[in-house]
């Protein structure tokens, strides 16, 4: 536990300096959001009756989750691994589960840190109506966080550097923000783009956000994809790790 609470303190100061890190997760979602808030301010069909800010600000809130998990993450693990952190981290027998403890921790905690953020900038602008179900809307938000930070990890394990992991999840990123319903509305979404937009694992978080928030249905359903979604990530990135410390130890020891 003291190696973990060191660790999680690194990687929250580490966390600070990352601007890309920190202009996505705090930043890019709040103004894109006050901006489609202010476009779709009045109640439209297309947004089931509701106001912009209010379908607009359960979504955005999965899009904080999504930039850390695919943005943030990947790369700063992809950092660390190329320049040989993770390798010293290994030799001084730290286990890979308080490396990702540590992970996981300070990106959940950064994440409620964007919403919050998000929250109560939108709420001195717009109207911002209280949630339906408020631990609805907590349970989809921890478990979407949990979900990406998982995803994060493993994209963060399998990306052989930095800028590789900087494109892979700016490539991912971009398509589900426009396709998950936090960019147009599914409702005018074309049957194709419907199609797509029901596999990404983006879509679920804001559905699991949104249907509580606005009271228009269960999350459950999506709760538990999200959870085997986490699952799924966490057990790739324990077989991949343990792939690559079986490696570091066939490396051949340097004489003394």
């Amino acid at each position: 536990m003291k190696t973990l609470a060191k660790l999680t303190w690194i990687e929250v100061k580490l966390f600070a300096r990352e601007p890309i890190a920190v202009v996505f997760a705090f930043a890019f979602p709040l103004v894109v959001l006050l901006v489609l808030a202010g476009v779709f301010g009045e109640p439209e069909a297309d947004l089931g009756g509701f106001t912009g800010i209010d379908y607009y600000v359960p979504s955005y809130l999965a899009v904080v989750i999504a930039s850390i998990g695919l943005i943030g993450l990947p790369v700063h693990l992809a950092s660390l691994r190329e320049r040989g952190v993770l390798r010293r981290l290994r030799a001084s027998s730290v286990a890979v589960t308080s490396v990702f403890g540590a992970q996981m921790a300070v990106n959940v905690a950064m994440a409620a840190l964007g919403g919050a953020v998000l929250l109560v900038a939108a709420s001195l602008v717009y109207d911002v109506h209280a949630p339906s179900s408020m631990a609805g809307v907590a349970l989809g938000f921890g478990v979407g966080s949990l979900s990406f930070v998982a995803l994060g990890f493993l994209l963060g394990t399998l990306a052989p550097t930095a800028r590789a992991a900087q494109a892979i999840g700016l490539v991912l990123f971009f398509p589900m923000w426009l396709l998950s319903g936090a960019g147009p509305p599914r409702a005018v979404m074309t049957e194709t783009m419907r199609q797509l937009s029901d596999v990404l694992p983006l879509t679920r978080v804001v559905s699991a956000i949104q249907e509580p928030w606005l009271g228009t249905g269960s999350n459950a359903s999506e709760v538990v994809l999200l959870s085997a979604l986490f699952a799924a990530a966490v057990a790739l990135s324990a077989w991949k790790n343990s792939e690559h410390a079986a490696g570091l130890a066939m490396l051949p020891r340097r004489p003394a």
